[in-house]
C-alpha cells in the first residue's frame, strides 16, 4: 500500500523517501530505526497525490506538513511514544463519504457537499493512534457504482494499474 522506503539527499531536507508498496509493519519500523521521518513520507505522499483523480480533497500541504512536525517533536519529547501511538505518522486516506473535520464531505455529489462539525468517529481513533489522514478519495457517487467511472471528479483509475479497473464502491 505505502511503500517501502529508500533514504536520498536532497538540497531542501537532510533525507527524503521514497514511497514503494509496503506495509504498516515496515513502516513504523523504518521509522523506529531512524529510516524514515513522518516529514519525508509526507513529503512523498504529496508529490504522488497532485493532479491523480484518485483525490476529492487533500489535506492541505501546510497542515499534513504541520502535523508531520508535530509528531516529530512528539518523538523527540517523549522517545517511546511510538509505543503509544501504535499508527504513529502512518498516512492513510477516507472515502469521500466519511466526514472529517475540516473537509468538506461530498459523496462523489456536489450538490450533496457539507462540512461535518466533527469527524466520524474512525478517522477519530486514527488520529489519536498517530496517524495522518492525507485527504479524501475520489468514489462513484453514493458508492453505488461497480468500477468508479460514475463520478463527477473523474474516472477512478486502479492506483497500481491504470490498465484495471479501480472496481468496487470505494473506486
Amino acid at each position: 500500500m505505502f511503500g517501502e522506503f529508500s533514504k536520498r539527499a536532497s538540497a531542501t531536507s537532510a533525507a527524503t523517501c521514497t514511497l514503494r508498496r509496503v506495509t504498516i509493519r515496515a513502516l513504523l519500523d523504518d521509522y523506529r530505526a531512524g529510516r524514515a521521518t513522518p516529514s519525508a513520507v509526507v513529503e512523498d505522499v504529496l508529490a504522488r497525490r497532485s493532479g491523480l483523480p484518485i483525490w476529492i480533497t487533500g489535506v492541505p500541504a501546510a497542515e499534513l506538513r504541520e502535523r508531520a512536525r508535530g509528531l516529530e517533536q512528539l518523538r523527540r519529547d517523549e522517545p517511546s511514544v511510538a509505543d503509544r501511538l501504535p499508527l504513529f505518522g502512518v498516512p492513510y486516506a477516507v472515502k469521500d463519504n466519511i466526514d472529517a473535520l475540516g473537509l468538506e464531505t461530498t459523496a462523489g455529489c456536489p450538490a450533496f457537499a457539507y462540512r461535518p462539525s466533527r469527524s466520524a468517529t474512525v478517522v477519530e481513533r486514527l488520529e489519536a493512534a498517530g496517524a495522518l489522514l492525507v485527504g479524501k478519495t475520489n468514489l462513484d457517487q453514493f458508492a453505488t457504482g461497480l468500477v468508479g467511472t460514475r463520478s463527477p471528479y473523474g474516472a477512478v483509475p486502479n492506483a497500481f494499474d491504470p490498465e484495471y479497473v479501480s472496481g468496487g464502491s470505494s473506486s
